[in-house]
């Protein structure tokens, strides 16, 4: 392989896309790309490990492609992946990608860490992830971290676009049995599924191609919902105060500083549905735990490759 030590690979990878960035070790301060890629899912706990390594290789070859370069072994890499929060994980990921030659030092994350890279050029706070999953990860000033959530789809993800969407539906079909009160839900979600009565949601719902990411995708309908509709904004209301929990629940364990540290916010529900954010934010205003900055991360990615070129220049110093 062609060793390419001018360069570094950063990869966000989530529950239904991976995106990874192909650029130089020095940031020139343009933040120059020369390679974008993207493919599947890359979260090795909900696609599974063949899966996620196929679309992080995937991801990596378009953009090489795109960079007009030849694939090669570059100077680091950073696979920042949903679902690899545990050394477990890690440890494996690392191995599949020095298997696969893919850098001289490989560092695999969870999916929050990239976010407050991204968001300060300082590196601590916290970062609230509501997608398709949700998880809340801090970083104190003297490198101390912890995270709040983050538990699945199972027995966690409260506040993210699974959670929303699986609440409303249930709402409806409450209000369907007579068991709830009535709610413009349950006709929203018979639309948005073709369902003629509700009792044809139940054959939409457990169809086979039913997966996880599609449930989430049906937040939407919640979110479009709660402008007209009382027990909708419930929804909303309970997931802002769920994701605002996860967030106060990281400031004494961190000793953060109240009013001055960084909130960084990414995934779709955060970076789409801004009465969601307002919520949060003025949640935390209520519980005394108000940031002291904001930031919305539309690219994780771009965290990825500030952790790459941080790893590459660590190894350089440990040379020395």
């Amino acid at each position: 392989m062609t060793s390419l030590i001018d360069l570094v690979i950063g990869v966000d990878g989530g529950g239904t896309k991976t995106v990874a960035w192909l650029t130089p070790l020095i940031d020139d301060g343009t933040g120059r790309v020369l390679g974008c890629g993207r493919a599947g899912p890359g979260n090795p706990r909900a696609a599974g490990f063949e899966v996620a390594q196929a679309s992080i290789d995937s991801a990596i070859d378009s953009a090489f492609a795109d960079a007009n370069v030849p694939r090669g072994r570059v100077a680091a890499a950073s696979l920042c992946l949903s679902g690899a929060g545990r050394p477990a994980e890690q440890s494996r990921l690392t191995q599949w990608a020095d298997a696969r030659g893919l850098a001289q030092i490989t560092r695999v994350t969870g999916d929050a860490e990239p976010i407050i890279a991204a968001a300060t050029s300082e590196n601590w706070g916290i970062a609230l992830i509501a997608g398709t999953g949700s998880l809340a990860w801090g970083r104190n000033r003297a490198g101390d971290v912890a995270r709040s959530g983050g538990w699945g789809y199972l027995i966690g993800d409260e506040g993210s676009a699974y959670a929303l969407a699986l609440a409303g539906l249930r709402a409806a079909t409450q209000a369907a049995d007579g068991r709830g009160p009535s709610t413009e839900l349950l006709s929203r979600f018979q639309q948005q599924l073709g369902a003629a009565a509700p009792q044809d949601l139940i054959e939409r719902v457990y169809c086979p191609d039913m997966t996880r990411e599609r449930i989430a995708s049906l937040a939407i309908v919640v979110f479009d919902a709660a402008m007209s509709d009382f027990v909708a904004q419930q929804i909303v209301d309970t997931a802002a105060i769920d994701l605002a929990e996860m967030v106060t629940a990281l400031i004494q364990p961190l000793s953060l500083p109240v009013g001055e540290y960084t909130l960084a916010l990414a995934g779709s529900v955060l970076e789409q549905q801004e009465t969601l954010r307002q919520r949060v934010l003025d949640r935390l205003q209520q519980t005394v735990a108000e940031p002291g900055d904001v930031r919305i991360v539309s690219e994780p990615v771009c965290g990825a490759v500030t952790l790459a070129r941080i790893a590459a220049c660590t190894v350089k110093v440990k040379r020395k």
